[in-house]
């Protein structure tokens, strides 16, 4: 049918992000299909080897490392049966605990305001994602008008004589003639003229005289990396930019009534004094987004990609490396984006200033490299069209629904922040609040980092998707970080993880130098999102819930039992429930309920008989869900994609 074709459509990886269904080495296709099938890979659509046998619960030897499918399995009836009595009941009971009958409700009433939804209250408690809903008509209005302000520029400037310039299809890498390599040259300038203007009146619109701050950081930045001599700039670029996460907590973004008090201690606001007086008046004037440290992580990020980016282009210069491998320009794959240094003109102030600020990703991103900012402004990726965009809209309009119903519905993120006595709820009840606390904290990231994405791929430049995978639909620690903020993901192995010697080191002393890579990774993860001792916690936490995985990869290796495929996958599964149990305490604690919160609701959970009997069937449930999640990824794999989480 004509619907259930486009509703898959609408939810294919491919509209969510072509990164997701092509390889890193392949170069983007634009016509958004069902699927973009890579085909060099084993196994495509309809393989009469794999797709749609009926296995019968007998054991079938895969083919290529693609197992049959088992969707049409007794034992997966069984499994629909599961969901569809289970999924209503977590709501049921959710949404229970949330009304006012129920004996707790006073306790948390006061958090909640008037919803839209009528007769019922909202839960806007939570600061974060509170900030971005209250502003949501603001940053809706810069959607419309910064691509409108764009299309102005270009007519003004005659521009559409090179929007989409391409490269000559007979000789790859060469493009037709001087005049195609003078329009993407055009291109990238106008374009970057644009977006540095643009960037300095939105930077004072959000913080004010704040952004003098922000422009004298990134002034000193952008000397390191082009004044520092080369065998320096590494170092100082991570002091630095270390330096100043630890300064901007501690100094809590300088206000100008302090730097005052700081230059003439004697003048002190009471007595009158007129430079206390004078940094009073520049602070009142803050903008929209007087706290500008606040969201300043993100901006550390793309300063130290930009001066890695340039220290390595140091070690290329010679010849550029896209006519060397005889590259189309105008269709590169990402990973010659990421990896093809700029020309060393690119890297002048302008167009670092306009990367660091660019409008649609300043505030939140997803995280782009200066080399695939640049690589994108000189060529339009072709993997954005106005039929992937259009779906990838409606696609964050029922996200954005989805939260409104359950902040409407489920007041989980309001109890928690009203510690009420635990004891008053069942540890089904319980285990269900810390559940939906963790949808809506993916659901509060995820919003805002689609939106921002949105209003970039109407500009013409397409990052990363950050959330690939909902979160109930991962059973792998490893696979987990992949595909939660996942351009950032990217960016630590790039510019940490791999420096640091990845873990391409075979046999036990590979595993061991893993380990402590992802324990310096997820450090500095921790101190990146907040210098606080729960998120550093929750740093170790996570490094400490990767080993179980790593060590029972080692103990039981697939290719052992490639004879007993069900057998694996259902001993996969129950060590899926201790990762997915792992994941959830980790969580609670960084970012929801801390150490305190948690021993509470452990204690709920199983702190009597009847909450053990409940744990078991939990821990039972989980497993059904890890089995679907399982297959999943085995469809994928059948119709050629293979991710990575």
């Amino acid at each position: 049918m004509t619907w259930l074709h486009s509703l898959k459509t609408l939810y294919s990886l491919d509209t969510l992000d072509t990164r997701c269904t092509i390889p890193a080495t392949s170069p983007p296709r634009g016509q958004a299909t069902e699927l973009q099938i890579d085909p060099t890979r084993p196994n495509p659509p309809n393989s009469q080897d794999t797709s749609g046998r009926k296995s019968g619960g007998s054991e079938s030897t895969p083919r290529n490392g693609v197992h049959p499918s088992q969707w049409r399995t007794p034992e997966f009836y069984l499994y629909y049966v599961i969901f569809i009595f289970v999924v209503p009941l977590m709501f049921k009971v959710s949404i229970e605990v949330s009304q006012a009958s129920h004996p707790s409700y006073s306790k948390f009433s006061h958090l909640l305001d008037d919803g839209w939804i009528p007769g019922k209250k909202v839960d806007n408690s939570d600061n974060q994602y509170s900030n971005f809903r209250d502003k949501l008509p603001i940053v809706a209005t810069l959607l419309f008008i910064h691509p409108l302000l764009r299309r102005l520029y270009d007519s003004f400037w005659r521009t559409s004589s090179y929007t989409n310039v391409k490269s000559s299809p007979t000789r790859p890498g060469l493009t037709q003639g001087l005049s195609a390599a003078s329009a993407a040259n055009t291109r990238l300038e106008r374009r970057l003229t644009f977006d540095f203007w643009i960037a300095l009146v939105y930077i004072v619109a959000l913080h004010g005289t704040s952004a003098a701050k922000v422009l004298f950081i990134l002034y000193i930045n952008f000397k390191i990396a082009r004044n520092v001599p080369k065998s320096y700039v590494v170092a100082v670029t991570w002091i630095f930019n270390i330096g100043i996460l630890f300064a901007n907590e501690l100094g809590r973004g300088y206000p100008y009534a302090a730097i005052a008090q700081f230059v003439s201690p004697s003048l002190l606001p009471e007595k009158g004094g007129s430079k206390a007086n004078w940094g009073t008046w520049l602070d009142s004037y803050g903008g929209l987004m007087p706290r500008w440290e606040v969201l300043f992580n993100l901006t550390v990020l793309r300063l130290i990609s930009f001066n890695m980016d340039h220290y390595w282009s140091l070690n290329m210069r010679g010849g550029s490396p896209i006519e060397k491998k005889q590259l189309d320009a105008s269709n590169l794959s990402e990973r010659d984006r990421v990896s093809t240094p700029a020309k060393p003109d690119d890297y002048s102030f302008r167009n670092y200033i306009a990367y660091v600020l660019y409008s649609p990703l300043y505030l939140t991103g997803p995280i782009i490299t200066f080399n695939d900012y640049i690589s994108q402004s000189r060529y339009q990726a072709p993997s954005i069209t106005k039929t992937r965009t259009t779906q990838y809209a409606i696609r964050f309009l029922i996200c954005l629904l989805t939260m409104e119903f359950v902040q409407h519905y489920i007041y989980a993120v309001a109890i928690f922040n009203a510690k009420p006595d635990w004891n008053t709820y069942t540890p089904f009840q319980l285990s269900m609040l810390g559940y939906f606390n963790l949808h809506i904290i993916w659901l509060k990231l995820l919003i805002p980092w689609r939106f921002f994405r949105l209003w970039s791929l109407i500009d013409g430049i397409d990052p990363p998707e950050n959330m690939v995978r909902c979160m109930s639909n991962n059973y792998s620690a490893l696979a987990f970080w992949r595909a939660w903020h996942r351009s950032y993901n990217r960016w630590i192995i790039r510019y940490i993880y791999i420096p640091l010697g990845g873990s391409k080191t075979p046999g036990l002393w590979g595993k061991a130098h893993s380990i402590a890579n992802f324990l310096a990774v997820f450090t500095f993860v921790a101190l990146w999102h907040d210098i606080n001792l729960r998120l550093l916690m929750w740093g170790w936490l996570i490094t400490l819930f990767v080993l179980p995985e790593i060590f029972a990869t080692l103990a039981f290796p697939e290719k052992k039992w490639r004879d007993r495929p069900n057998a694996y996958r259902w001993l996969c599964g129950v060590g899926a429930v201790g990762n997915v149990l792992m994941m959830m305490v980790a969580n609670l604690v960084g970012f929801a309920i801390g150490v305190d919160g948690l021993k509470g609701l452990l204690r709920g959970i199983v702190g009597s008989t009847a909450g053990l009997v409940f744990f078991a069937g939990a821990c039972g449930a989980l497993f059904v869900g890890v089995q679907v999640m399982f297959e999943v990824r085995e469809e994928e794999k059948r119709e050629g994609i293979r991710m990575k989480c």
